[in-house]
């Protein structure tokens, strides 16, 4: 089957390469090179995207002559087809596709590497169809998702990917291949890794066979990878998540707040009038920490002014730090301030595995009938 859809890609990239050599006017020659192409059971690697600095699509040319050699080894050679576009008004984006059409038209190369213009959703349906590895090479931490690699998961095929976007939660080492670690990115180390794991694991791999010519490993990893990842990333699951969570919710809701002539909808409307109304009185007393051993006893008296209490909730907030993830904690009232209106102390007690001044106390507005923080995102910090 995934040899089939290589052939595919293969036939398709030639016509699209004749195509577009056509329409620039080549000679009848260099049209009919195309061809020529590409090898329908040669390791096809595919790198398609917008060409910006941030994705860093010349990464692979960090060292033109070692990607050089590792496409036209003689016992295992390796293709690449590449498409993209940059935006009119990105120079640099202009520039890195520049350099990939002067590393294409190498005459040693020219069978093995191929620059497709353009990149549109014609394109996109035979390159992740068709490619055995798919390459995503963004600067960490700027990926936002990297849809095309989870495309490419159902069709087997498998990513070699920077850990960001989608990767960095999907990655498992049975399943494909990562590219650094979890750091922000260093464009020399992550070329030597790409190189690293091109030449030492994934090339190998694919031509590793069994007397039958069965890749046995990379077969493995194929169904690990559409088995394990395939229905997590899915637009399936995508849409029964948001179901669940969202629109199910969101009718048990509507129906709650619409029964008895729409009472709760005019109880959460008072609500959100009140809070907005005294939000700007909340203040907050001197935080009290005490430190006893492996544990953090922080408390802080609160004014809610005019607020009442139900109507909030007081949390302690750390920010992601030294390796902690972020934390929200809820405090809870031990008792009131004495003279005072709507004053209460807060308090909690937590592991001590953060310094006191990591943590801030913060008031947050609160309904147990409202979509937070989406129909009322107000936060009162301790300052």
């Amino acid at each position: 089957m995934a040899a089939e859809q290589r052939r595919d890609l293969v036939h398709y990239t030639r016509h699209r390469l004749a195509w577009h050599l056509g329409q620039r006017g080549e000679s009848p020659q260099r049209v009919e090179e195309a061809a020529q192409v590409l090898d329908p059971n040669c390791l096809t690697l595919g790198f398609a995207r917008r060409f910006t600095d941030y994705k860093r699509p010349n990464l692979l040319l960090h060292d033109p002559e070692r990607l050089s050699r590792l496409l036209t080894d003689e016992h295992r050679p390796v293709q690449l087809i590449i498409a993209g576009k940059a935006h009119p008004s990105d120079e640099q984006g202009k520039q890195l596709i520049q350099a990939w059409m002067e590393f294409v038209h190498r005459p040693n190369l020219r069978r093995h590497v191929v620059f497709l213009e353009d990149y549109d959703i014609e394109q996109a349906q035979h390159l992740v169809q068709g490619v055995d590895v798919w390459i995503n090479t963004p600067r960490r931490p700027w990926e936002a998702c990297g849809t095309s690699g989870m495309k490419v998961l159902v069709n087997g095929g498998l990513n070699l990917s920077q850990l960001d976007g989608w990767w960095a939660e999907a990655y498992q080492p049975t399943c494909g291949w990562a590219i650094g670690d979890d750091a922000p990115s260093d464009d020399v180390a992550d070329a030597e890794c790409l190189y690293r794991l091109l030449e030492e694991e994934v090339v190998p791999t694919f031509y590793t066979r069994d007397t039958q010519g069965i890749p046995r490993d990379w077969v493995q990893r194929m169904r690990a990878s559409m088995s394990q990842l395939g229905p997590q990333f899915s637009s399936n699951r995508m849409l029964l998540e948001y179901l669940d969570c969202c629109y199910q919710p969101a009718i048990r809701a509507f129906r709650r707040r619409s029964k008895d002539k729409a009472e709760l909808a005019r109880g959460l409307h008072a609500w959100h009038k009140a809070v907005a109304l005294g939000w700007d009185n909340i203040h907050f007393g001197t935080v009290d920490a005490k430190h006893d051993g492996e544990w953090l006893y922080i408390s802080v008296p609160v004014y809610l002014g005019e607020i009442a209490p139900e109507w909030v909730r007081v949390e302690l907030y750390a920010a992601p730090c030294d390796g902690h993830p972020a934390e929200c904690l809820p405090m809870n009232a031990v008792g009131p301030i004495p003279g005072a209106i709507q004053g209460y102390i807060f308090s909690i007690s937590v592991a001590a595995t953060r310094p006191v001044d990591g943590y801030t106390p913060r008031v947050r507005a609160w309904h147990s009938d409202a979509f937070l923080p989406a129909e009322n995102a107000l936060i009162a910090w301790q300052r």
